[in-house]
């Protein structure tokens, strides 16, 4: 089968692939879904993947730009996200 640009992940027909995983990677797998959810598990997490790729992407085309961000406003945004306090002696 020919890859098709015109599908985001996630979407199009199903197409089977050989995949190679340790052994303790497959047994954990199998261990949380079962031998049928294996291929929907993995679907799952390369689709994840991609997102952090995207999103990697995204920042380093944002700090080619704007530079680096401000590690004081990074800890008090995630502090606000988190509803917890931005850490004590973090570098501003």
């Amino acid at each position: 089968m020919t890859e098709n640009p015109d599908f985001p992940p996630g979407d199009g027909p199903s197409s089977g692939i050989s995949v190679s995983l340790t052994a303790g990677t497959l047994r954990a797998i199998r261990e949380r879904v079962g031998k049928r959810g294996v291929s929907a598990y993995l679907e799952m997490a390369a689709q994840r993947q991609i997102e952090r790729d995207n999103l990697d992407e995204l920042l380093a085309d944002f700090e080619k730009v704007n530079g680096p961000a401000d590690p004081g406003a990074v800890a008090d945004k995630r502090a606000k996200l988190t509803s917890s306090p931005p850490e004590t002696g973090s570098a501003a």
